[in-house]
């Protein structure tokens, strides 16, 4: 999801892409798991349809984290206040937390009166972005306070603060993102389990675990443990591609990134099947620190393999849907809802067929991919005319 703060820098071809791919594979599995009919649910192609959908939130959340270090390390070098900075940040956070909430009671609106007044507090991904934004938003701040390195003499004598070098405040923030990571896939397990916050209402337990309304917690359900982490994995991500090493020689750079995401894969597979058990319930398609490694060595695999794409094929000439997709998918994600999940849906739910669904799914696919070029466009000559009217005002102060 777009979840970026807006601002006019400079894109990034495989990030949109990967943003895109997401939206794809989000789509299909919504089409098919709204439309086929029970027979058509146990065929290998829904299955497979729905185990690349696992990739979707992964992904933009691992994203968000990459598109807030790329806003807030821009601004940073464009001399902007560190206070403006993070007002940005964190009224970009609240402003797609809000969204999630709207988006529910939408959801609810349309569906009433079937729709259990429950799914109004249900934790969904426009949530959880938005909080992984706000945490991200607040880590950027101590971490921006603590980069004064010691003092200094400026004109006359008078002391100054000096920061400290980018390159060590660069790398100090990647460790204790990836470190923030680390805790939070590491303390999943037993907040799913042994160490459940009990004592919470289960709205605001559900924001920990995912548990909701029901007994216990459920993987579908977007809590900060372990989602959160994915978005501090980005964080860490976005920050290197502003090392020097990385802007030198960007190609090595992604090339390394991919390295490590095929060694993070191996140590989950490693860890796994080693036999060690340090938790009371082990579950490693859900909950386990091992599973968040394998997810994460994917998303590093496939951000490499993208940018590979992008970069030396074909894909860089002509139109790419799947950028335009990720230009929008914000957009993308909240229309599309009403048209596949509800009252609006252009088949019949569960009755549909897998040829008859497929069509539905390139109708969808189509009617968003115009939607997207129609909101891209639209934009774009609502700053040509901003721009225009600035010139004009000018000329006539002249």
């Amino acid at each position: 999801m777009d979840t970026t703060i807006q601002l006019p820098l400079k894109r990034l071809a495989y990030i949109d892409w990967m943003r895109g791919l997401a939206c794809v594979l989000m789509i299909q599995a919504h089409c098919y798991d709204s439309w086929l009919n029970p027979q058509a649910r146990t065929t290998l192609l829904y299955r497979w349809s729905q185990e690349l959908s696992t990739l979707a939130a992964p992904i933009f959340l691992f994203l968000c984290g990459v598109s807030f270090a790329l806003v807030t390390e821009g601004l940073r070098q464009r001399n902007k206040p560190r206070s403006q900075i993070f007002k940005t940040a964190l009224w970009r956070g609240g402003e797609i937390l809000g969204l999630g909430f709207l988006l529910r009671v939408q959801e609810f609106v349309l569906g009433y009166p079937k729709s259990p007044w429950t799914d109004l507090l249900k934790v969904d991904v426009l949530n959880i972005l938005g909080v992984s934004i706000t945490f991200m938003a607040l880590f950027w701040w101590l971490m921006s306070v603590n980069s004064f390195s010691g003092m200094s003499k400026g004109h006359g004598g008078v002391p100054l603060q000096t920061e400290e070098p980018a390159g060590r405040r660069r790398s100090r923030l990647i460790g204790l993102a990836l470190l923030i990571a680390a805790v939070v896939a590491i303390a999943t397990p037993p907040l799913w389990t042994t160490h459940r916050p009990h004592f919470l209402p289960w709205m605001l337990e559900s924001y920990i675990n995912g548990v909701h309304n029901f007994a216990s917690p459920t993987p579908w359900i977007f809590s900060i443990f372990p989602w959160c982490g994915f978005a501090f994995v980005g964080l860490a991500f976005g920050s290197f591609l502003f090392s020097d090493f990385a802007q030198r020689k960007e190609a090595s750079a992604l090339g390394i990134v991919g390295a490590m995401g095929a060694l993070a894969c191996g140590l989950s597979l490693w860890w796994d099947y080693s036999g060690v058990r340090i938790y009371a319930v082990y579950d490693y398609w859900h909950s386990s620190p091992n599973f968040f490694l394998m997810r994460c060595g994917i998303l590093l695999l496939l951000t490499f393999a993208i940018f590979a794409w992008c970069r030396w094929g074909w894909v860089t000439q002509g139109f790419s849907p799947f950028i335009q997709f990720g230009k929008t998918s914000l957009l993308v994600y909240w229309v599309h809802i009403e048209f596949v999940y509800g009252r609006l849906s252009i088949l019949p739910k569960s009755r549909s067929t897998i040829p008859l669904a497929t069509a539905g799914l390139i109708v969808i696919f189509a009617a968003m991919t115009g939607l997207s070029i129609w909101r891209t466009r639209a934009k774009k000559r609502a700053a040509v005319n901003l721009q225009s009217t600035a010139t004009q005002s000018l000329s006539e102060a002249m």
